[in-house]
């Protein structure tokens, strides 16, 4: 990603978009700090569309398994669990 100050996109901002249309992010950056991005509408609208839940990625899944999991099936696979504490920390 190509990083301009806010002057130098002020001074080249129909460059700037070209790039963007291009499908390259633009970041601008105050003081050397970035501040914002340049995308493309496309990305932009890709960005905004709704990602599905977990749920909802549980249940399509489940769907085109064929053949649904049912309660038995899951607590079948409660043994295969581990059920170690993992890693120890300093508050344990």
């Amino acid at each position: 990603m190509q990083s301009y100050s806010i002057a130098d996109a002020k001074n080249n901002l129909p460059g700037l978009v070209h790039e963007a249309e291009c499908g390259q992010a633009v970041e601008i950056t105050r003081r050397g700090r970035p501040v914002a991005v340049l995308l493309s509408m496309d990305e932009y609208a890709r960005m905004q569309q709704p990602r599905p839940t977990f749920w909802h990625a549980l249940t399509t899944f489940q769907s085109s398994s064929p053949t649904p999991l049912n309660d038995d099936d899951i607590d079948s696979l409660l043994p295969l669990r581990d059920t170690s504490s993992g890693r120890s920390s300093p508050w344990d």
